[in-house]
């Protein structure tokens, strides 16, 4: 009997509307398309790829990194896998390379879900579920997670889109990022401090090119819309296109990756826009951490929106 070659992404769910598409895949629960009109807007990856810089995925229960894999949460010490080896990191969560299952399918619309089990380092179990739908405003993206232990859980969340405009580069993108504070890090990516943008290169509170400016960064403080949610925006140098990404009240971080660390072709080619709902090694400095309850669910929902 033969086998059934499966893509390293797993099963692909297409979704389609108004001149957008996406593609979801089933390893992650992530975004590896999105297109408006034929044009991609999202760097995402071919179906024979393994996703390379954790391009499109959901990242939970905590984004970005923790300090040796070592935090605490009540009275308790936990040490996690070091998934980022060479910085001797915890990196990105635990649910980015699981295989998510189909909840429900139309023809704009797709519902995946994960179910972690506690680990030694994360002895909770969460039901993760997210909801991606594209339509006239562009993508969209709900996500919610519920605590299935008997006792509070510490929580964080974050989705990685690499975003692009045609025939624009990183050098040449302008960035409006309504952020009036950053995170310093040392030489592990790992917060050390946080300072002011004002004044300085990484002040992007008014729209101006990237230019050749290096960033990995964190920016806090920012500054909401009368929702209590807020956006990023990259635009074209003579403003012929744009692309705003969007998060609702429940991301108050925005995490911002020009692609220097990538190698070949993916080398400053795209930038990353990550919503998180809290700053870097949050686990260990308690920043902005969600403490879910036994029974308690989480929703948060962001998306993105070519302008032209």
């Amino acid at each position: 009997m033969g086998i059934d070659v499966q893509p390293p992404s797993g099963t692909q769910w297409t979704i389609a509307a108004d001149g957008h598409e996406a593609v979801v895949v089933e390893v992650g629960g992530g975004l590896r398309a999105y297109r408006h009109d034929g044009l991609d807007y999202l760097d995402g990856y071919a179906e024979d790829e393994v996703c390379p810089g954790s391009a499109g995925q959901v990242l939970a229960p905590w984004p970005n990194r923790i300090r040796d894999g070592v935090y605490s949460f009540g009275e308790k010490s936990f040490q996690l896998d070091l998934t980022e080896p060479e910085r001797h990191n915890a990196l990105h969560g635990l649910v980015n390379w699981a295989r998510w299952q189909l909840i429900e399918q139309s023809a704009d619309s797709v519902t995946i879900g994960y179910d972690l089990p506690p680990s030694p380092g994360y002895p909770w179990a969460l039901r993760v579920r997210a909801r991606w739908s594209v339509g006239p405003d562009g993508l969209r993206a709900e996500h919610e997670a519920t605590n299935l232990s008997g006792e509070p859980a510490p929580f964080g969340f974050s989705v990685h889109p690499y975003l692009q405009l045609p025939k624009v580069g990183v050098d040449g993108l302008r960035l409006h990022l309504p952020a009036r504070r950053r995170v310093l890090v040392d030489g592990r990516l790992l917060p050390v401090g946080a300072t002011e943008v004002t004044g300085s290169e990484f002040d992007f509170t008014s729209p101006r090119p990237i230019g050749d400016l290096v960033l990995d960064t964190a920016f806090g403080d920012v500054e909401r819309d009368a929702d209590g949610g807020s956006a990023v925006t990259l635009s074209a140098p003579d403003g012929s296109s744009g692309l705003r990404i969007w998060a609702d009240r429940e991301f108050g971080w925005w995490q911002v990756f020009t692609g220097d660390t990538l190698g070949g072709e993916r080398h400053r080619r795209s930038v990353a826009v990550e919503p998180m709902t809290c700053p870097p090694d949050a686990f260990r400095s308690g920043r902005d951490v969600i403490t879910l309850e036994p029974g308690q669910t989480w929703r948060g929902a962001w998306g993105v929106r070519p302008e032209v």
